[in-house]
């Protein structure tokens, strides 16, 4: 394991705030700078291929770990096989579609977020974005130095605060999701149509499910 002590982001490193810290276990980072996920740089071709462990490889070594035990294994292989694709799924993002606007996965939501919305509260945004309200603090401040999204105080509460695409976030929203929807393509074209359709239902199931309330124990 690396002694190496985290280093600060650059101060125009995208989704990360000014105050930001390089922490390899909590920091998108590639060199110690905030550019990519940890699981990006896992998978980077600069990475040590002993470092990196295939999926047949994991799923070799979890039989032999859990052997004997009696558990509910099809549930374990559904739930890590969706945690695998999603760290693939937005490590391929990071790599192809969204390195050339300097753009990482975190960012990129949040633009979407705000896109869709037109106009959302911060803390509205964080939680559509499935991230904390500092990390979304640290991204939109970013994002708003680059001149792609405005705040506004709230009009009835002048502590919250609302998010906007300036005419520049816009445009490259309008440029940037066609890009992204071809490789959305790309990543399931190996799926017939009706795989893709069951997926995309058994995925959401799963989603409303957890979204509803706790789940029994």
């Amino acid at each position: 394991m690396s002694t190496a002590k985290p280093r600060p982001a650059p101060a125009d490193a995208p989704g990360v705030g000014d105050d930001a810290v390089c922490h390899p276990e909590r920091c998108p980072c590639t060199d110690g700078n905030c550019t990519l996920s940890r699981t990006a740089r896992a998978a980077s071709p600069a990475a040590d291929p002993q470092d990196y462990r295939t999926l047949s490889a994991t799923e070799a070594a979890v039989s032999e770990r859990l052997a004997g035990m009696t558990l509910n294994m099809p549930a374990m292989a559904a739930v890590s096989n969706v945690y695998r694709a999603a760290g693939a799924i937005r490590n391929h993002f990071e790599h192809t579609v969204l390195a050339p606007y300097n753009l990482t996965w975190t960012g990129w939501v949040v633009l979407w977020v705000v896109w869709i919305w037109q106009e959302i509260e911060t803390r509205h945004v964080a939680a559509e974005a499935g991230i904390s309200k500092g990390t979304l603090t640290g991204v939109a401040s970013t994002l708003e130095k680059r001149g792609l999204v405005a705040r506004r105080a709230h009009p009835d509460d002048a502590r919250r605060v609302l998010l906007s695409l300036t005419p520049a976030g816009l445009k490259l929203m309008a440029e940037l999701f066609p890009q992204f929807n071809k490789q959305e393509a790309l990543v399931v074209e190996s799926l017939s149509a009706d795989e893709i359709k069951v997926l995309a239902a058994a995925l959401r199931k799963v989603v409303v499910d957890l979204e509803s309330g706790p789940a029994s124990a």
